[in-house]
């Protein structure tokens, strides 16, 4: 606790906000978050000095969003205090239905299985796809502390088919898990491709991937039919206090003989959307956060509610939506259900059907095209 009251003695912003006194209440959020927090932002950076040179997202020390803006020590600050009395109450834990069974490989149409928080499986044109891969307990840098799971994965890591490409957008534990990828690579006879951003390559080395490949927006790499853009997302980077904003996230459209899908990631509401969709779309599949959006002040820039997912699956020309990022790992203040009522909300209000954004539990699959 010491190394956490350390953080908010030092949480003053640009606009002069200074932490509170925590308040006396009965918390809302156990020592232990408090603790993981604190370990999270004291972490070792992953990063050395780069010179990224070609990038122009990058000024020399940082990358940056175009369109977004940044949250300082004083807003973090802010927010865990207030976390503490705001956050809704969650189920220790929620059962899976039984999942639909896993095919080796799809040859024609999209097959898509939900297996966890933003991890999906997708097969399409011979190609097994992985995005974000996580089956932790915890996405904390500690394994005794920080956010833990309510629900299993939908599928057992052992289960999956041998896996050709892994996207990763970004950085941040509940999206970039070196357990998970370890035991992929343990388990598959040769290495998959695993593209991410600008920054990451390293730390994938480490796990063993030593063909990673990290990309600035607007870059590409191809594999067999299929073309993988990394492209602008709204959103930010790190893994302990002192890499912040120093690798660069992301998200991704991948070309396939099936048409075009979209990984978002993790990310905010911005013009992105409308500007990807006029240059990629129409997407026959999206795959979006629908998760981790309260409080809205501190969220907005970096993560969608339901209302602005819907508004980027209008945007990207998806001809249909996968939501993620949700319901796995409490992250924010929202209870375990509001993402789904509200993305159902979102829906009718556009006139649009609740099948064109498909909302599946762990472990079940849906296609297209098929």
């Amino acid at each position: 606790m010491q190394c956490f009251e350390r953080l908010f003695s030092f949480g003053i912003s640009s606009r002069g906000l200074r932490p509170r006194r925590p308040p006396t209440r009965n918390p809302g959020v156990s020592a232990a978050y408090l603790l993981a927090s604190c370990l999270l932002l004291s972490q070792p950076t992953q990063a050395e000095k780069e010179d990224w040179i070609l990038s122009e997202h990058w000024d020399g020390k940082r990358f940056h969003n175009r369109n977004g803006s940044d949250k300082h020590l004083g807003d973090i600050s802010r927010y865990l205090w207030s976390s503490i009395t705001n956050e809704a109450p969650w189920p220790k834990w929620v059962e899976n239905p039984a999942a639909d069974p896993i095919i080796d490989r799809v040859t024609s149409g999209i097959r898509a299985t939900y297996i966890n928080h933003a991890t999906v499986l997708i097969q399409v044109a011979g190609l097994n796809i992985l995005t974000d891969p996580v089956w932790s307990k915890r996405v904390s840098p500690v394994t005794f502390a920080g956010p833990q799971r309510v629900r299993a994965p939908g599928i057992p890591l052992s289960a999956l088919p041998d896996i050709d490409l892994i996207l990763i957008s970004h950085n941040h534990y509940d999206h970039l898990d070196s357990q998970s990828l370890r035991s992929i690579l343990k388990q598959q006879d040769t290495e998959p491709l695993i593209v991410t951003g600008l920054g990451n390559a390293k730390l994938l080395r480490k796990l063993g991937y030593e063909g990673a490949v990290e990309l600035d927006w607007g870059e590409s790499q191809t594999l067999a039919d299929s073309t993988v853009h990394f492209v602008e997302c709204q959103h930010r980077s790190g893994r302990g206090v002192l890499d912040q904003m120093k690798t660069l996230w992301g998200s991704f459209v991948v070309e396939t003989p099936e048409g075009a899908l979209y990984f978002a990631g993790d990310t905010g509401y911005s013009p992105h959307f409308q500007a990807q969709g006029e240059r990629w779309g129409p997407f026959a599949l999206s795959v979006l956060p629908i998760g981790a959006y309260e409080p809205r002040w501190f969220m907005k820039d970096i993560h969608l509610n339901p209302e602005e997912a819907v508004r980027a699956h209008q945007d990207l020309r998806s001809q249909q939506s996968l939501a993620i990022h949700f319901g796995v790992f409490q992250l924010t203040w929202e209870a375990i259900d509001d993402p789904q009522r509200d993305l159902a909300t979102a829906l009718a209000d556009q006139g649009l059907p609740e099948a064109s954004f498909w909302v599946l539990d762990p472990g079940a699959a849906a296609t297209l095209g098929d």
